[in-house]
């Protein structure tokens, strides 16, 4: 008997086979999501898994672009981890993670919750926030540039008109230059915002109703309520925030150049000079290899330490 198509019932002490039918339109369901996302499919395979494995190739070889690799071994990953550049530049990545992920998962679930509030203007005010997300960030990085310069900037202006106080040095300083690249954050709040806008409007009113009746408040409502409810979308955003973190590239290179002492010498910034300034391609890739590694650990730890944080509904319900 073939116990995939079959199975046995007892009826009445009679043995009787039921053969299991395989419902038709769910094949062609399946049949329909694989014809969509064939050109996805193909696309990911030519002119990404092809460069994928090309780079792991790569990294166990001394490429430089004009002459053929050579086979090295693990000799890229043995000078890597003996190159001071290397700790000083993932360093620099995880202060900035640390940094970085915290104040933006904060600062976007508080938009989020003032921006769900049925207000006059709502949509425009939406429209308003969300829309800085989506400038260059090329063009993001000159404007906090210009506002956080130490000499003409606006910030440092008006501090020194209004409070009479004297601006820091931002960008040019070892002690404010990460911190001032966390604020940029600012102007790309707008993606995660409208993630967690997207939560709150799903939420059950008839929950916060109940509690009201108890004679709960906003904020005890929003950390009883809200924050276990919207804790998966939490660890989303937490997840994407860490994984961006990790890849920090134009602002350094746009204004600061990694300095000032390497303070800003971000990871990917030391990949990019690597590959496309000294040409060293094998070196290069093992770096991107050892990126995707520390980005995966970082990753998997952040699920295994939720499972006690993160409420799924569906788990309360089994």
């Amino acid at each position: 008997m073939n116990q995939t198509n079959q199975a046995r019932t007892q009826l009445g002490g009679t043995a009787v086979l039921i053969k299991k039918k395989r419902n038709p339109e769910r094949a062609r369901e399946e049949r329909a999501f694989w014809y969509f996302i064939s050109p996805w499919a193909i696309g990911f395979l030519l002119f990404t898994g092809g460069p994928i494995l090309a780079s792991l190739f790569l990294s166990f070889a001394d490429y430089n672009v004009v002459d053929s690799p050579k086979f090295v071994g693990l000799g890229n990953y043995t000078a890597l981890f003996q190159d001071k550049l290397f700790y000083k530049s993932l360093s620099v990545t995880f202060y900035y993670a640390i940094l970085s992920v915290p104040f933006t998962i904060i600062c976007s679930l508080v938009l989020a919750v003032l921006l769900n509030n049925k207000i006059k203007g709502q949509a425009v005010f939406r429209t308003l926030y969300y829309t800085p997300s989506i400038v260059s960030g090329v063009a993001v990085s000159f404007l906090w540039s210009w506002l956080l310069n130490p000499d003409f900037g606006v910030v440092n202006s008006l501090l020194s008109q209004w409070f009479h106080i004297k601006g820091p040095g931002w960008f040019t300083k070892p002690d404010t230059v990460i911190p001032s690249m966390v604020l940029m954050q600012l102007t790309s709040l707008g993606g995660t915002m409208v993630i967690f806008l997207a939560s709150l409007q799903s939420l059950p009113s008839d929950l916060y109703e109940a509690a009201s009746i108890d004679g709960a408040g906003r904020f005890k409502k929003f950390f009883k309520i809200t924050i276990p409810l919207i804790s998966p979308v939490i660890l989303f955003n937490g997840i994407i925030g860490i994984i961006s973190s990790f890849q920090v590239f134009t602002q350094a290179y746009v204004i600061t150049k990694g300095g000032p002492d390497w303070n800003s010498y971000f990871y990917v910034l030391y990949l990019f000079n690597t590959a496309f300034a000294q040409f060293r391609m094998g070196y290069a890739s093992a770096q991107a290899w050892i990126l995707f590694i520390v980005i995966f650990l970082l990753t998997m730890l952040s699920l295994w330490v939720s499972r006690r944080l993160v409420y799924y509904e569906y788990d309360n319900k089994q």
